[in-house]
């Protein structure tokens, strides 16, 4: 804090209730600092994971306290426990559909022969079933193609042709010696297993292919180009339901045209269509800019979720359009403030702040939300259900965070959550 000495009177009489509005202040923002330095000391050192354990330092009262007046976070936080069965012990059966190869185990001639001279006699058998795994195997196709003509007219002046040959087969990549099944197996190999083109041509290798990352490379531009049709539907498929997600994650590119090496891209994800069949569809683009989102949605009408990133900001202004947010986001800030305050409890007083009644919000929320899955509920039950009773949950939060809500002064005002508050 920087202010001019010069400026201010030598006599100056400074009540005692100035003295303590700016200890208050101090103090508060001291509280502040610590709590921000232990937040990223936690990021550095702590846990990643956001699952809550309880506490065992922590005791409940033997008496309740009717001196708070406050909003009680949850007026029933019974916890359902879905039935359950016990697993089986022991190894489990084979797939059916699978082929079955019987090997058979015989004894020799002599060993067939008993002590007593006698030939024995079989009386039954022993079966046991072991996975085998038949390795890749590439092939070569030759395409003949057959060439006909009329010996009839040699040498006979005619417009038409006299020799005829059976026509091309049609491939996706014209001039090429790959066929699309082996397209197909590159392409799924490294987006779907996650193998880099580098180590497909190890593999290759092994089994006697020549194959470059540089030629599977080209295919793969060109295999993607063919499918911009299908990338077309996919789109329209995704604005026709009534609920698009996306997100953005940044990735690098290497040897980009017009762009170095360190520079950050992203990749959009975009969700959408109807409930029970959603689609999926990846967007590559070099920027984070809400360009991208606007060249998606065109004149998209419905409801769209996203997390808190500045970029989506635009669309709580289109009137076709209702914004959703993310509840993952919104209970990691709760999140990282109830393990700062976890530190130093026994300063504040308080061993139970507002961050954790935030979080049995929404652990209430997510515990509804996770027999919704275990029951495997069709979209009206589900609609159903959270109007039965995660409605309920939602009006009480939105009750207590009005009761709560503490806001910055200045034009733009933000919700302040920081653990100086809570």
């Amino acid at each position: 804090m920087n202010a001019d000495l010069s400026s201010l009177p030598d006599d100056a009489v400074i009540s005692k209730q100035d003295v303590v509005e700016l200890a208050t202040q101090y103090q508060e923002k001291i509280h502040y600092l610590e709590d921000r330095i232990r937040l990223l000391q936690n990021e550095l050192f702590g846990r990643k994971s956001e699952k809550s354990y309880p506490d065992p330092d922590l005791q409940l009262p033997i008496f309740e306290d009717k001196s708070n007046h406050d909003p009680e976070p949850l007026a029933d936080d019974t916890v359902v426990i879905a039935a359950h069965k016990r697993k089986k012990r022991g190894r489990k059966p084979l797939p059916d559909h699978l082929p079955r190869v019987e090997i058979i185990h015989d004894l020799s001639d002599e060993e067939k022969i008993c002590g007593c001279g006698k030939q024995k006699d079989c009386i039954g058998q022993e079966q046991c079933e072991k996975i085998d795994y038949i390795p890749a195997k590439v092939q070569v196709q030759r395409h003949i193609r057959l060439k006909y003509a009329c010996k009839n007219c040699e040498g006979v002046d005619d417009d038409g042709p006299t020799v005829t040959i059976a026509p091309a087969p049609v491939a996706l990549i014209p001039k090429s010696n790959a066929t699309e099944g082996l397209l197909a197996h590159i392409v799924v190999s490294k987006f779907a297993d996650g193998l880099p083109l580098y180590r497909q041509e190890k593999i290759f290798s092994r089994i006697g292919v020549d194959l470059s990352r540089a030629t599977m490379a080209n295919w793969m531009v060109k295999a993607a180009r063919c499918c911009s049709p299908i990338v077309e539907l996919l789109q329209n498929e995704i604005r026709s339901g009534p609920l698009i997600n996306m997100d953005e994650s940044p990735l690098q590119v290497l040897k980009e045209p017009g762009r170095k090496n360190t520079s950050k891209s992203y990749m959009w994800v975009f969700c959408g269509g109807q409930p029970a069949h959603p689609t999926v569809l990846y967007q590559y683009h070099p920027t984070r800019s809400g360009k991208a989102v606007l060249l998606f949605l065109d004149d998209y009408k419905g409801y769209i979720q996203s997390d808190d990133f500045g970029g989506y900001d635009y669309l709580g202004n289109k009137k076709a359009i209702v914004h959703l947010g993310c509840w993952a986001h919104v209970r990691r800030k709760f999140f990282d403030v109830a393990k700062v305050r976890k530190k130093h409890r026994g300063k504040r007083g308080n061993p139970k702040g507002l961050a954790d009644q935030a979080l049995e919000y929404i652990r209430a929320l997510y515990r509804i939300e996770k027999q919704i899955r275990q029951d495997q509920l069709t979209p009206g039950q589900i609609h159903q259900r959270r109007q039965q009773l995660s409605k309920p949950i939602l009006d009480q939060f939105k009750k207590w965070l009005d009761h709560y809500t503490v806001y910055r002064s200045g034009p733009n005002k933000r919700l302040r959550l920081t653990a100086g508050v809570l």
